[in-house]
Parts: C-alpha cells; sequence; structure tokens
C-alpha cells in the first residue's frame, strides 16, 4: 500500500529536537553537564548546537537560500574535512535541498567514523555528543529509504544503548519492507502496551494497519487505521485540528481492500484539503485512480491539476520517493486521454528512473514491473493511434506512419516482455491478482486483465486458482470471473466468455464503471461475431460510453453504417473513414454519418440515432500538411478515441517534473494555482 508510510521517515529531525530532553532518567543525568548557549536555537531539528558554520547553514535553509546553504556546507567541509559536523551538515543539505541519498550516505558514513563513540560518556566528552546522534538518526533514516533496512534497524539499536532513547515504535516500518509480519506486530503491540505517547502510538497503530492488510485480515486493519488516526487527532489540538495525510490515506486504502469506494473517496477528499509538503503520500494520485475508475473525467481532469499543485509543493526528499507515482498515474490518464505518446515517456521514466522507496511498502520491483505494463499499454495504444493516422494520409506520409507505428509496436513488446519477467514471480501475481492489493505500488483494476495476454491465459488461469483458493476474491468474486473473461476472450472461449461476463457484470460493484465497460467491449465482439446484432450495438454503446479510448487500447474495429452526402468533399471524408483501423462498414453497425449542417460535421451516433461523438469543420490550418478533409478526419479521431480535453504541450512537459534543486525553490505559480484548486 503505496501510503502507507512510516512517520519516522517525517519526523525523525523533529522528534530529535526533543530527544536530549525527552531521555531516561540515567541517560538525562549525563546530558546535564551538557552547558547550552543561554540563546539556544534550533537547528537540524535539535536545541544548542553553537557551531557558527552550523547556525548560519540552517538560517538559510529556513530561507529557502538552498545554493548557499550548499555553498556553505561545502566550504565547511573544504576548511575543516576531519569535521563530523562539517560531514553532517552537508549530508543534510544532500537529503533535505537535492534528495541526493546515495551521496548522502557517503558523507553519514564519515561523520560516523569520526564520531565512532561506544558510549554516551565518551560522546560528551568529546564534545561531539550532538553530532553523533543526530548522525546516528539520520543513518537510520536514509538507509530504511534506500532500502538498506537491516542497517536502519542496527542504527536503531545503536541509539537506544548508547543515548537510552526508546526507539521501538521506529522498528515496525523496516520490519514490515522485509516482510517480517509476526516481529512488527509484536513491536507495535511493545508500543502500544508500554508507551501514552500519541506519536510512538500513532505509528504502532499504523504498523499495525499495515500488517493487518498484509495478512488478508480488512476488519483489524480498519480497526487499527482508525486508532491511528484517533492517536494523531491528540496531537492536532495546535494544527487547526488536522490529521496527518499518511494516515487519512491509508484509512482510504483499507477502505479500497474492503470495496467501500465512497469512504475511500471522502477519507482522500479530506486529505487534499490541507496541503502537506512533508507527506510522501499525495491524495490526488489516489483520487486520480478512483475517478478513472468511475469514468468521471472531468474530476479526474481537475484532479491532474491538484496532483502538479502538490507535487510542486514537495519537498524534495519527498519528490525523489513518489516521482514514479506521480509519473504512472498521469500517463494512465494521459493514454485516455488520447495522447499515447507522452503517457509512453513519462512510464518509461517511471521505469528507468531509480526510487527511493523506503518509505513505501511497496518494493522497487514493484514499482519497475507496474512501470513496465503502463509503457506496454501506452505504446500499444500509440501503435493503434498511428495506424489511425496512416489511414488518412497521402501514400508517403503514411508510409513515415506505419514505420512510427512499427517503433511504437516494438516498444510495447519489449516493454511487456520486461513486465511479463517481473511478474512472473507465483507470489507476486497473487498479491497482483487481488482486488486492490494492499502494500503495492496502485494499479487500476481495469487496467489489470492486460496480465492475461502478457503472461498467456495458461498461467493466468492456473494462479487464479490459487489466488481464489487463498480468499482473495472473498469479498466480490466478479474480479474472478472478470479475468477469465480476459482468458476466454484469448483462448476462443465464446460461449464460456458470455457466462463468466455475465456473472462479472452482475457482481462487480457499481464503482467498476471502466472494467465493466471493457467486459462489454469483449460481450459485444463476440456478439457481433455469433450475428447477434442488437446485443452486439447494445454493449458496444455501453463500452464506447463508459471509455471512450477502449477500442483504440484494445484494438478493436467498432461496426458502422457509413453514410453521407454524394459531393467530392464528403465522398473523400467518407473514404478516410472507411479505411481507418477504428472502424469496420457494415449496414447493420452504428451509424457514422457525414452531412453539412452550417460547417460540414462528422455524428457518430446509436442505433436509435443518440449522438454518440459529432465534430465540426472548423477554420482551416494552413500551417498543417493536411488537407481540409484530413484536418476533419484527424479531429474526428482525437474527440471520439480520447477524453476530448485538450492538454497543452506546457502540461505535458511539466508533468514530466523538474530537477529537485528546482522544485525547492517557492513556486510562485504553483501558489498561485493552489488556491484554485485545495479548499480550505
Amino acid at each position: 500500500m503505496n501510503s502507507l508510510v512510516s512517520r519516522l521517515s517525517l519526523c525523525l529531525s523533529s522528534l530529535y529536537l526533543v530527544a536530549m530532553t525527552a531521555m531516561p532518567a540515567h541517560a538525562q543525568d549525563g546530558l546535564d553537564a551538557l552547558e547550552l548557549p543561554s540563546t539556544s536555537s534550533v537547528c537540524f531539528g535539535m536545541l544548542g548546537i553553537s557551531e557558527q558554520k552550523a547556525l548560519q547553514i540552517c538560517d538559510a535553509l529556513a530561507l529557502k537560500e538552498n545554493v548557499k546553504a550548499r555553498e556553505l556546507a561545502q566550504r565547511w567541509i573544504a576548511e575543516e574535512p576531519q569535521s563530523a559536523a562539517a560531514q553532517f551538515a552537508l549530508a543534510e543539505v544532500l537529503v533535505n535541498v537535492e534528495g541526493n541519498l546515495a551521496r548522502a550516505l557517503f558523507h553519514l558514513n564519515r561523520a560516523e567514523e569520526l564520531t565512532n563513540y561506544s558510549s554516551m560518556g565518551r560522546a560528551m566528552a568529546a564534545g561531539n555528543a550532538e553530532w553523533h546522534f543526530l548522525t546516528l538518526s539520520q543513518l537510520s533514516y536514509v538507509n530504511q529509504l534506500m532500502g538498506n533496512q537491516e542497517a536502519s534497524l542496527l542504527y536503531l539499536d545503536k541509539m537506544e544503548d548508547i543515548y537510552g532513547q526508546e526507539m521501538e515504535s521506529f522498528r515496525g516500518w523496516p520490519l514490515i519492507k522485509m516482510q517480517r509480519w509476526d516481529e512488527a506486530r509484536a513491536s507495535a503491540n511493545s508500543v502500544l502496551a508500554n508507551s501514552n505517547d500519541p506519536r510512538e502510538r500513532s505509528r504502532a497503530w499504523n504498523t499495525l494497519c499495515a500488517v493487518e492488510l498484509a495478512s488478508l485480515r480488512p476488519a483489524e486493519s480498519l480497526e487499527a487505521c482508525d486508532n491511528t488516526m484517533n492517536e494523531d487527532d491528540a496531537l492536532a489540538s495546535d494544527d487547526n485540528g488536522r490529521v496527518d495525510t499518511v494516515y487519512l490515506m491509508n484509512a482510504a486504502e483499507v477502505a479500497l481492500s474492503m470495496l467501500r469506494a465512497q469512504d475511500a473517496e471522502n477519507y482522500l477528499t479530506r486529505a487534499t484539503r490541507f496541503l502537506n509538503p512533508d507527506s510522501v503520500g499525495d491524495p490526488w494520485i489516489n483520487l486520480l485512480y478512483l475517478y478513472m475508475n468511475q469514468s468521471r473525467f472531468d474530476q479526474a481532469r481537475s484532479a491532474l491539476d491538484g496532483l502538479l499543485v502538490w507535487r510542486d509543493q514537495q519537498e524534495p526528499i519527498v519528490g525523489v520517493m513518489n516521482r514514479a507515482e506521480h509519473f504512472l498515474v498521469s500517463a494512465t490518464f494521459l493514454t485516455l486521454a488520447g495522447y499515447p505518446e507522452d503517457a509512453a515517456t513519462l512510464s518509461a521514466t517511471a521505469l528507468n528512473q531509480p526510487d527511493r522507496t523506503g518509505s513505501f511498502s511497496a518494493d522497487e520491483a514493484q514499482k519497475d514491473s507496474i512501470a513496465a505494463l503502463i509503457n506496454h499499454i501506452a505504446n500499444r495504444t500509440a501503435y493503434e493511434k498511428k495506424l489511425e493516422e496512416a489511414s488518412w494520409l497521402d501514400f508517403p506520409e503514411s508510409l513515415n506512419a506505419r514505420v512510427d507505428a512499427l517503433g511504437f509496436w516494438f516498444k510495447s513488446w519489449r516493454s511487456g516482455r520486461h513486465a511479463a519477467s517481473l511478474f512472473a514471480d507465483p507470489q507476486t501475481l497473487m498479491n497482483r491478482l487481488r482486488p486492490y492489493a494492499p502494500l503495492d505500488v496502485h494499479i487500476p483494476e481495469w487496467v489489470e486483465p492486460d496480465l492475461v495476454t502478457l503472461l498467456g491465459p495458461g498461467v493466468i488461469s492456473s494462479i487464479l486458482e490459487q489466488t481464489r483458493e487463498a480468499g482473495a476474491f472473498r469479498l466480490n468474486e466478479g474480479y474472478y470471473f472478470a479475468y477469465r473473461v480476459e482468458v476466454n476472450a484469448l483462448k476462443g472461449q465464446d460461449s464460456e466468455l458470455l457466462r463468466n461476463a455475465e456473472r462479472a457484470m452482475s457482481l462487480l460493484p457499481a464503482e467498476e464503471v471502466m472494467l465493466k465497460a471493457r467486459l462489454s467491449a469483449r460481450v459485444a465482439d463476440v456478439a457481433w461475431r455469433q450475428g447477434n446484432m442488437e446485443v452486439a450495438l447494445s454493449n458496444y454503446e455501453e463500452a464506447y460510453k463508459a471509455d471512450p479510448s477502449l477500442l483504440r487500447r484494445l484494438g478493436l474495429a467498432l461496426p458502422v453504417r457509413i453514410t453521407g452526402v454524394d459531393a467530392a468533399f464528403e465522398r473523400k471524408v467518407i473514404d478516410y473513414l472507411t479505411d481507418s483501423p477504428r472502424f469496420r462498414a457494415d449496414p447493420n453497425g452504428l451509424n457514422l454519418e457525414v452531412f453539412p449542417q452550417n460547417e460540414l460535421t462528422i455524428c457518430l451516433s446509436s442505433r436509435g440515432g443518440v449522438p454518440l461523438s459529432c465534430v465540426q469543420m472548423g477554420d482551416f490550418d494552413e500551417t498543417m500538411t493536411l488537407t481540409p478533409e484530413q484536418q476533419l478526419v484527424q479531429e474526428f479521431h482525437a474527440k471520439t478515441f480520447g477524453l476530448g480535453y485538450d492538454i497543452p504541450q506546457s502540461q505535458r512537459t511539466r508533468l514530466l517534473g523538474s530537477s529537485v534543486i528546482l522544485s525547492s525553490q517557492n513556486n510562485t505559480d504553483a501558489r498561485q494555482d493552489r488556491d484554485s484548486v485545495l479548499r480550505p
């Protein structure tokens, strides 16, 4: 579950602000010997730091003068390479300003070498107690983010042994990342039994929330996540009553795992009301997926704007953790909206750039598998779109379009093979087939049936039965029958497909609009081949209304009866439509009419005459190499098999993001956008 983030990842620095005064009595006695300046200020999350160079760096960071902070830290190391404080300061800048964890780890390891004390007394005698403590704490944090969970636990042990600081509440997440569920549960229960600190109890409940989800115990998960928020409410009195973004997103994930989509939406909507730059969880990602699932495309378009505002305000260290999720949800939406080429670029970027997933329950391999699948779908959709273009272009340009199409086909095949290899592990695949699988990178339920094509119906059939026996479909077997429909489609089992589709349709939640549209398309294809025209056309209409991009994504052709005025211009348009791979001419198909009405219009309608998609001839763009007929047909395909949104190139480029250094500066445009997206 991508939003189940350990509280450790976001609050270690603030926790250690009070660590020196919150220690047990035996440790506190020794710290009393440390002389704190009478005007102690907070620097690197700790009271009592007096080094002038450190204070200058902290002031620069507080003022968002990030370049200055980097230069000051580098100069300090150049002047005092044996200073643990200087090594830590540069590491802190690298983590919080640039998100460069690998380089930060190098300097933290160097700081540890320079402060390798075995007891608090030795650290105090050397005058480096605060830097040693900070170094150990940050080493635990950075190792966790980089996936070195054993090392993260080791440094927690060191802090307990040397400084007597209770760290049990921070052990849960590294244990979860290593799938040591029983140890994580025992650790959390120990905290709940022995601690009255709301922060520690909140972290413990958060750990239990993840553990119970992994154990297919949704009722226990819901109780644990509710308790997490209850504990967090106790801390919110000075924060306008806000509940932590992560905990609201956890509750939403639990609600989805119980197939309670409305409850999940309520939690996520609540989370979007307060922008949280420090939160790894971005609720707009999950809301965008929910809206797409339900074919609520206008709200999905608005959620994309909200996602960009939230992402632009994130701290750099957060940006390197969840950038893949931003890329993948954006790529999914762009594929639906008719921009599969941009979607392919986004998903390839998510696949090729390493992420730091230590604060996510999902790991790097899971992210890569989903990215490869989305990239496969985006390139395949781009392939179909290029074939459409080739159908109305003149001969030389048509050849070029077909060459481009073959390029997209090859990329789709390659990423599909990569996705299949990553999904090959039976346990991984079983968890993936589970509806709204927790502790994993999110993937829409209407996308997952593509796994049947990638892995083969035989493999999926075997795993599907094992998954069913394990209880993954016990809340709703409609998802099981939806997978069986895909297996039937590949095997050409028409009768079984119709029976399984009927059962899936009757069982699936009403919110699964896109998944039902896919089922309708499969039923329509079979019914048309069997000569059952009424059933076929009815299902084609339902599939198209719910998901206009579906026919292009699946490479299907819509049967249409093409009519129009007998004139040269109209005949040319009709010829282009007839050649398009999205249509097959048939006297019994849906109505596709080319007629003059003020301006020339192409209109796709149901057999009953209800318009499904109509495009009117606009002004001729003389800058294009296309003729007016070609421009009209191109626009018709764009509006008919996309969502009808004109997403500017500037925004599509912006979805790829910017460097973490630039994103760490104040973004004036994003702040202006925020007021129009976020509700107070």
